[in-house]
């Protein structure tokens, strides 16, 4: 059962529900989900992620979900919030691949931005993205992301070695 959170046009973010362990953990076992993300060389089993979803719901992660369906498209959330100083990280994937270039994931992060800076009062948000991944970059631009620097080599996917790009986004680039 999904809750609607925070909603959008064509999706809205649902707190993690527990029942959709076996859809995440088929999503992030597929290389064509994981090769933009840092847990593509992980295998990750039923229970390993039982114990993530349980931690990661416990904090700012939430579902991706379908206005007109309700159904579960994909993941995102922050890590490593800092109230003090008011930053946290932010990251994002669409696990069914149908809903890949449709504007689902621009929708899901801006939803979630407006809610970090609105109610969590967050000021600084930051995500890494890896340089071959020109769709998230167009998308994180789009929205307003800067690019803020990169990690030489930091990466080798696919026998190529890759940048890490380091973006982040304050209330004025996104409400501009």
């Amino acid at each position: 059962m999904y809750f609607k959170k925070m909603v959008g046009k064509k999706c809205y973010l649902s707190p993690i529900d527990m029942e959709d362990v076996e859809k995440y953990t088929a999503w992030l076992n597929d290389y064509e989900v994981t090769r933009y993300l840092a847990m593509a060389p992980q295998m990750i089993s039923l229970h390993v992620e039982k114990e993530m979803l349980l931690s990661l719901s416990k904090d700012h992660t939430y579902g991706i979900v379908t206005l007109e369906k309700d159904e579960l498209i994909g993941g995102c959330g922050m890590i490593d919030v800092n109230n003090l100083h008011r930053t946290g990280e932010i990251g994002i994937f669409i696990g069914n691949g149908e809903y890949r270039n449709r504007g689902y994931g621009t929708e899901a992060l801006k939803l979630l931005i407006d809610y970090s800076f609105k109610v969590l009062n967050l000021r600084n948000l930051m995500l890494k993205v890896y340089e071959f991944n020109d769709r998230a970059m167009h998308c994180y631009e789009k929205i307003g992301f800067r690019i803020i620097g990169r990690r030489r080599g930091a990466i080798e996917r696919d026998l190529k070695v890759h940048d890490m790009i380091f973006m982040d986004i304050l209330p004025e680039d996104f409400y501009r």
